[in-house]
């Protein structure tokens, strides 16, 4: 493991969750070098010494502390990310780049961001697919679908108002998860809306859904409003129009 000290960068929102606590001189605010001090980042090594795709990093400031690892948000003191590592057509892998950056909300209200970079050269750790839809040697009824336009509830995420979708548990949304959706057979004009069920609230429009692999990042607001620990309003994607089948929707850790 290979300690990385955070660097300081400009200052971003943050949305509060619990906080580590430790007493520091001034309980009210923290500099940039306290901030430094108490916060480290490893990365798994290969037997060559090489960079693997786990990324763990934490902080035992007393602030509540957000991350952005390659883009993917976690709130939280301490953070753990497998990380996708590419593989170039000879079979080798290239050194990938991940931003890590920490913003920390001080117990004052003052906001602190640091801000670094890793370099992934080998997978020391496999990711793993967990399932929300799609795992036909599990659940056989699973099957791959084509959603009409406009119809909201051929994709809601919802055992019991949902035509397909199973309702997603409050883990998933809570932990901010990057949902995969596997597609095949979209036609050039697949526009997709992502809604919670009461048409409340937008959080993607018009998004561009292509054959192949789709990403939705899960967002705070989101898990908020549609986990059933929240207001239980449930995930919605709804075709505004072309056409599209949606074999799977899963996550990897």
């Amino acid at each position: 493991m290979k300690k990385i000290f955070l660097i300081f960068a400009a200052a971003c929102a943050y949305v509060a969750c619990d906080p580590v606590h430790e007493d520091i001189s001034n309980a009210g605010h923290i500099t940039v070098d306290e901030l430094k001090a108490m916060t480290t980042i490893t990365v798994d090594k290969n037997a060559k010494g090489e960079n693997g795709n786990v990324i763990s990093c934490s902080t035992s400031a007393p602030v509540n502390a957000k991350w952005s690892i390659g883009g993917k948000e976690f709130i939280g003191n301490y953070a753990w990310k497998k990380m996708k590592v590419d593989r170039e057509p000879s079979g080798q892998y290239k050194d990938t780049k991940y931003y890590v950056i920490l913003t920390a909300l001080c117990p004052d209200g003052t906001e602190i961001v640091t801000k670094d970079s890793v370099i992934c050269q080998d997978i020391t750790n496999a990711l793993e697919k967990f399932w929300i839809y799609g795992n036909v040697e599990k659940f056989p009824d699973q099957v791959p679908f084509q959603p009409a336009a406009w119809d909201a509830a051929a994709m809601r995420f919802s055992s019991t108002e949902g035509a397909h979708l199973p309702t997603i548990p409050d883990d998933v949304y809570f932990g901010l998860k990057t949902l995969i959706l596997d597609v095949s057979n979209a036609s050039d004009d697949c526009d997709m809306k992502i809604m919670n069920g009461w048409w409340s609230n937008t959080y993607y429009d018009h998004v561009k859904i292509v054959s192949g692999l789709n990403e939705i990042q899960i967002t705070e607001t989101m898990a908020k409003e549609c986990a059933k620990g929240g207001e239980g309003r449930d995930l919605d994607l709804m075709l505004y129009s072309g056409t599209m089948t949606l074999n799977s929707v899963y996550y990897e850790e």
